[in-house]
């Protein structure tokens, strides 16, 4: 069946090889672009209707421009890179074969983007031919070549014989050799309109000219191995190279390969040619990569000659148009993926034998055998050599044992998850110089065909240097009769403590005993000057020592002195006397001598003294006594709980009248056991309480002032006065009848005065206009003149006050006054 498959497309030719026989077996010169140029091609290029340039090239050319357009049309490729919309290689590996070389044809330009006004005859034609001359010889021995193709096409959503296509044609004096000679294009249903420009669609834009709007034959695009591109392209189709818009119509294929047997035209000479034409309307493009085997001496099976008995094997050979395949494999060996096909997918037996391919179509009959065996699966065994060592200068040994296969490499990690290649094999290998915990692998190959496999690991466990840190503190001063020793602290190490040492010329040292493997070493017994230090060792590491500690003694008495009491609670205000004894010293100093009566001092002991203390707030007061020629004070503490000041509130200065019942409220921040008195007596019920009720009935007693007293059960006092104002007349509200706001501190406020009266219920003002401007319930409080935030002018204001006297009455004056400025 003719394969006619228009598509944009990435191309590659391949050449096969059979095996040699007597007469020439060469391939063309540079039929694979192995100069890395044209040469000994032709090449056209040019628009499919309306003409084309032809190139000879006798010369290294490597590029064949169009026009003034940016991408070229004809290039080789000796560098490969990646496709944009089909994300393949340009130059690829087929069938374990790798093609050095390949030639693009075309790019993603179409004809309208020559920016003519007009619409242009159609779209670019692309071609490059080689005219080959095929050795003489018998013509059944066969002399076969071998490309390799992939496709970049867009669908131009034409009938199918004006889609973009790419096709190699091979051609004879006698015509062209049709089983040779494949088309490839994105098929359509062939169902487009004619004339106009019609409508695109998802899979490709509608251009205008003789027929628009074929409906993609998605199903048999994917069938001939095309893929939608996930790349979208800008697409002017139809829009005379205006506008435009972005649509994900490109479709590719991978690179395929296809071979043909020239063996019936012996000595005789045939052109081959690759075309890569855009669509007949001219907006929709096509490119392709072709690549060429330079092999020609016939079939070639493509696969490994040793199998791996527990892995799947795929032989394959160059596909052959409109071919059927015959495959012959060893006895116990099974094909499993079908075998009238180019590429099989085996189940190795254990029996060596031959893979057979016969492939037939109407152009060639070929042949091809390749001799196989089996080897056993990969067992990939354990590593040896397991280890501790210290880091920095260490080696280790590792094998592999137990394994079916040979070393390909070597793997480490310092996780157990993620490895990195050493690019070492061997059954053998030394790590050296590790400065942290690593695994080491390795990794196993029976033969190239089976699968590589890990070894159980081995784990080089790497201890970090021993260091042995420094001691708290670094020097200590002793006393004689010293016996309150500090305790010595190891800090800031790398490892355990083996043991303490000592040294009395800090050079000879000597381990401790008992041995003490703690961080920390308790002084005791110290008679002498003296060196200590730790020792430390981390795993396998060398042990190391800390810093010195260094004990200075001093053959001078330690003072000693005594403080009485320890411990004392007083009122806040107040003092307590203490009594110190220095039986050993000469000077003395407090912690806080500006509460200590008579400070520090020198003496001579015995010394025996009492001074009084007096601080704010609880302390601890500390003694601390010398004596000449030891540096090291002795210290007593004494404690000093101060209880907080004892607070009272008498209540607020007020007025009272003759006959009225004043009731007293003291508070207090004392607890409820605390006792009140009151002084004087005068007109009290009870001068024992927090609340009395005062009467007064004695018309010459004007004031009285009263001083309460709260006494709590440690004895600490606070005290509080009131002042009563006695007046002979009944109770009243007086409100002067003016006041000037003038902030100078005289008569600012407009303030009610209230005699005998013992709540203010309200005093309101108004200005003339009826408005309220001033409330307020407050005892004592008034009006400032101000309205909000505004002093006011001069003017007369009209006031209301209500209060209620001791005896429950209600008072209310109304009247009027002045605001003076």
């Amino acid at each position: 069946m003719k394969m006619q498959f228009r598509f944009t497309a990435f191309f590659a030719l391949f050449m096969n090889t059979c095996r040699l026989f007597a007469q020439d077996q060469t391939c063309p010169v540079n039929i694979n672009f192995a100069s890395g140029s044209l040469v000994n091609w032709s090449a056209t290029t040019g628009l499919i209707e309306g003409g084309s340039t032809s190139y000879s090239l006798p010369n290294a050319v490597t590029t064949i421009p169009e026009y003034t357009m940016q991408q070229t049309g004809i290039q080789v490729n000796t560098v490969s890179s990646t496709d944009h919309f089909g994300k393949f290689p340009t130059i690829p590996t087929v069938n374990g074969y790798s093609y050095n070389y390949s030639i693009k044809l075309g790019s993603s330009t179409t004809s309208f983007d020559l920016n003519s006004g007009d619409r242009n005859p159609g779209g670019f034609i692309r071609t490059v031919s080689y005219r080959i001359n095929v050795p003489a010889g018998p013509a059944d021995v066969p002399y076969t070549m071998t490309y390799a193709y992939a496709l970049v096409l867009e669908n131009g959503t034409h009938n199918s014989n004006e889609q973009p296509l790419f096709k190699a044609t091979l051609e004879t004096s006698a015509g062209i050799v049709t089983c040779a000679s494949p088309q490839y294009y994105l098929p359509t249903f062939n169902n487009a309109g004619s004339g106009g420009g019609g409508g695109g669609n998802n899979n490709g834009g509608g251009g205008g000219g003789a027929s628009t709007g074929a409906t993609l034959d998605s199903a048999g695009a994917l069938a001939n191995g095309f893929t939608n591109s996930v790349e979208p392209f800008f697409s002017y189709a139809g829009q005379g190279n205006n506008g435009g818009e972005w649509l994900f119509d490109v479709w590719t294929k991978n690179w395929t390969e296809v071979t043909f047997d020239l063996s019936p035209y012996r000595g005789q000479q045939v052109t081959l040619t690759f075309e890569a034409d855009n669509c007949r309307p001219g907006a929709h493009f096509a490119y392709a990569y072709v690549a060429l085997r330079n092999t020609c001496a016939g079939l070639e099976i493509s696969g490994p000659p040793v199998a791996c008995t527990n892995t799947n094997m795929i032989y394959s050979v160059p596909a052959l148009a409109g071919a059927t395949y015959t495959w012959g494999v060893p006895a116990d060996w099974t094909i499993v993926s079908g075998s009238n096909t180019n590429v099989i997918t085996v189940q190795p037996g254990f029996s060596a034998g031959e893979i057979t391919i016969r492939q037939v179509n109407s152009c060639a009959d070929l042949k091809d055998t390749i001799d196989v065996s089996t080897s056993p699966p990969t067992v990939a065994g354990i590593t040896n050599g397991d280890n501790n060592v210290c880091e920095g200068i260490n080696t280790t040994i590792l094998s592999s044992s137990g394994a079916v296969g040979s070393v390909v490499n070597w793997v480490q990690s310092v996780n157990g998850t993620d490895w990195t290649a050493l690019n070492v094999t061997g059954t053998r290998y030394n790590a050296t110089n590790l400065t942290q915990t690593t695994y080491f692998a390795a990794l196993l190959q029976n033969g190239a065909t089976c699968s590589i496999d890990t070894a159980a690991p081995a784990l080089i466990t790497v201890d970090e240097l021993s260091d042995a840190g420094s001691i708290q503190p670094t020097a200590v001063n002793v006393c004689l009769g010293e016996t309150a020793l500090p305790l010595l602290q190891l800090g800031d190490h790398t490892g355990s403590v083996l043991n303490w040492q000592q040294s009395f010329d800090h050079s000879g040292w000597a381990n401790v005993n008992p041995a003490n493997q703690q961080e920390s070493y308790q002084l005791t017994g110290i008679n002498s000057t003296r060196y200590f230090r730790a020792v430390v060792q981390n795993g396998v590491c060398a042990a190391d020592t800390s810093d010195i500690a260094t004990i200075n003694y001093y053959n001078v008495q330690f003072p000693s002195a005594t403080v009485d009491p320890d411990s004392s609670s007083i009122c806040y205000g107040k003092s307590v006397l203490l009594n110190a004894d220095i039986s050993v010293g000469t000077s003395y100093t407090w912690s806080n001598p500006s509460v200590v009566t008579g400070g520090n001092g020198t003496v001579t002991a015995p010394y025996n003294f009492t001074t009084s203390a007096s601080p704010k707030q609880s302390t601890n007061l500390v003694l601390a006594v010398l004596n000449a020629g030891c540096p090291n004070p002795y210290r007593d503490t004494v404690y000093i709980g101060v209880i907080p000041p004892v607070t009272v509130f008498a209540g607020n200065d007020t007025t009272v009248t003759v006959g009225q019942i004043m009731q007293f409220s003291a508070t207090s921040n004392a607890d409820e056991a605390s006792r009140y008195n009151w002084s004087p007596g005068t007109g009290l019920n009870n001068t024992l309480i927090a609340n009395p009720t005062g009467s007064y009935t004695n018309a010459d007693q004007y004031t009285i002032t009263y001083r309460v007293t709260v006494t709590t059960p440690d004895n600490c006092q606070g005290t509080d006065d009131i002042t009563i104002k006695v007046f002979k007349t009944g109770a009243d509200i007086f409100v002067p009848s003016a006041f000037t706001p003038n902030n100078d501190g005289k008569n600012d406020k407009i303030i009610p005065i209230a005699v005998g009266i013992k709540q203010i219920r309200y005093f309101r003002v108004y200005n003339r206009w009826g408005q309220l401007v001033f409330s307020t319930s407050e005892t004592g409080s008034g009006w400032d003149g101000m309205i909000k935030g505004t002093l006011q002018p001069s003017s007369t204001f009209v006031f209301m006050v209500e209060g209620e006297d001791f005896n429950g009455k209600i008072v209310t004056k109304k009247g009027s006054f002045v605001l003076l400025r």
